[in-house]
């Protein structure tokens, strides 16, 4: 984009002097016209006034234009480049047992994850993004990538199966993610755990995978997702394929994931309901910022050059009038 600058703005100062010489012009105008006028039978007229009058008016605005010339106008091209300095690879490790269906948050947890979770993807440019599912077990379902369409094609067709083993895993669930990001090159590499149950199932103990990711500098957000009190929760299958609903006690093993959260550098948080959880993402979205260098690089164009020319120009022109047509008037 082009902009007009001053690169010495302070010569305008001089402008001031140019209205200075206009009312010494107008003092001076009586004592040229009682002279005309005493002289007119030497052949003086209005003429010979009017030339001084046109004269004067050519050489005030070769001085502003000298003026203007002298304070530097320049034209200015402002092109910018950014540059990412410090890259975030990120795993979003997410539970997708049977009780994700339960329907405290709208319209069931795991729909409600998989809106947020898209957001903060769509909000991570910058960044790559991998998935994990699990349940009894884990599964990778994304490798870190920075193709953001295959991460936000993955996570709108992660539902709930039947063909994974029951149960939660979180120690299965944490350690899968890990070694999606143990040979990072990231200065930075996070895992984002989300579970609304406790560790019954899986062969891998939480504890163990949470001082894996010590050993591999990665940073664990911990998120319990649920009510307190109770849920509309699935208990069962009726015959024709759907799942029966009956209000159950939301059991999230809270302690094992602010533990795990505290050792790995990371924190704790519990999503009640779905502004809850948005609010949790977003504010993960502001502590892993990912840093972005920005270059400007600025193109300079004179324009004094033109302004020098037409002021040269204007007082050319004045002793021309001078010498010429009202020569006789000097």
């Amino acid at each position: 984009m082009n902009n007009i600058q001053l690169a010495s703005p302070y010569f305008l100062i001089l402008l001031t002097v140019i209205p200075l010489l206009g009312l010494w012009f107008f003092w001076q105008r009586k004592q040229w016209k009682a002279s005309l006028a005493i002289s007119r039978s030497a052949g003086f007229g209005k003429g010979q006034s009017r030339g001084h009058e046109l004269m004067l008016v050519l050489r005030l605005l070769a001085l502003c234009l000298l003026i203007l010339a002298m304070a530097r106008p320049q034209s200015v091209d402002v092109s910018s480049k950014t540059k990412t300095t410090r890259g975030i690879d990120i795993v979003m490790a997410i539970d997708v047992s049977a009780s994700m269906l339960a329907k405290d948050l709208n319209p069931n947890r795991l729909e409600a994850l998989k809106s947020v979770a898209a957001d903060f993807i769509s909000r991570r440019p910058n960044d790559r993004i991998g998935l994990v599912e699990y349940a009894g077990e884990s599964y990778t379902k994304t490798p870190i990538t920075s193709d953001k369409s295959i991460v936000l094609s993955t996570l709108k067709d992660i539902r709930y199966s039947n063909l994974i083993e029951g149960g939660t895993a979180i120690g299965m669930g944490l350690a899968t993610g890990v070694n999606r990001l143990k040979d990072s090159k990231a200065e930075s590499k996070i895992i984002i755990l989300l579970t609304d149950g406790v560790n019954n199932a899986g062969f891998i103990d939480p504890t163990t995978a949470s001082e894996l990711a010590i050993e591999y500098g990665i940073k664990v957000y911990t998120i319990g997702l649920g009510t307190n009190g109770t849920a509309l929760s699935p208990y069962a299958i009726s015959p024709d394929g759907k799942f029966q609903y009956r209000r159950m006690q939301v059991e999230i093993d809270e302690t094992l994931l602010k533990s795990i959260a505290e050792k790995t550098g990371g924190q704790y948080f519990r999503a009640t309901d779905n502004d809850k959880l948005e609010a949790i993402y977003n504010e993960i979205n502001q502590l892993e910022k990912t840093e972005i260098e920005e270059f400007k690089y600025y193109r300079y164009e004179e324009l004094f050059r033109p302004l020098v020319l037409l002021a040269l120009s204007l007082f050319a022109l004045e002793m021309f009038l001078r010498l010429t047509f009202f020569k006789s008037a000097l």
